[in-house]
């Protein structure tokens, strides 16, 4: 694993640069300093062969989560730092707003009726799609969620869902490990993608 320190400030074009080559920033609290990572190996979830069990697919066609695409993610991003121990520090929420709001980070939002009851949310460029967290408030939701982020993403011909490290909740759906040298030859790749994960 690569790291390296910085300071309580990030500037928002070097966290794009950062995407770029592979390094993702991470904090040690809600108010700590930040340190940037490039894992090695790297986890992704293939987009080809992503997972979706009876069960879960039995919940998608129930209808019981409307999908919105960017409609809140102030509230998806506090969702996602709001636990015990968190790396997403209110620094890092400023930052992917403004991100956000020049095109670059999106939400993906399950929502029962009135409700924000899960989702994720990450950065786009090119054809990468860099996931950084999920929430859920309602059982499945955040699920729900993943699999809409995944068929968008396969329908506008994205190449990359990194999703960092591996977990067993991510196993579930088809993540692997990959070198971080195949990761970057991949992302390389993705990066010359000329789409747009929402218009």
């Amino acid at each position: 694993m690569s790291t390296r320190k910085t300071e309580q400030h990030i500037d928002p074009d070097f966290v794009l640069t950062a995407y770029r080559n592979g390094y993702f920033p991470m904090a040690e609290s809600r108010t700590g300093p930040i340190s940037w990572f490039s894992p090695d190996p790297r986890t992704i979830i293939p987009l080809d062969a992503f997972r979706v069990t009876r069960s879960l697919r039995r919940k998608v066609k129930q209808g019981l989560f409307q999908i919105r695409i960017n409609t809140d993610f102030p509230g998806v991003i506090r969702a996602c730092a709001n636990r015990h121990e968190t790396w997403i520090s209110d620094e890092i929420i400023s930052v992917y707003t403004l991100l956000h709001k020049r095109g670059y980070v999106h939400s993906v939002e399950a929502w029962h009726g009135q409700v924000l009851a899960g989702g994720l949310y990450g950065v786009a460029i090119g054809g990468a799609f860099f996931g950084e967290s999920m929430f859920s408030l309602e059982a499945e939701a955040s699920k729900v969620a993943l699999v809409s982020l995944v068929g968008r993403l396969n329908e506008r011909g994205f190449l990359v869902l990194d999703s960092q490290y591996i977990t067993e909740h991510l196993m579930q759906f088809g993540a692997r490990q990959i070198s971080r040298d195949d990761y970057l030859g991949l992302l390389a790749r993705a990066l010359l993608v000329d789409t747009r994960f929402a218009d």
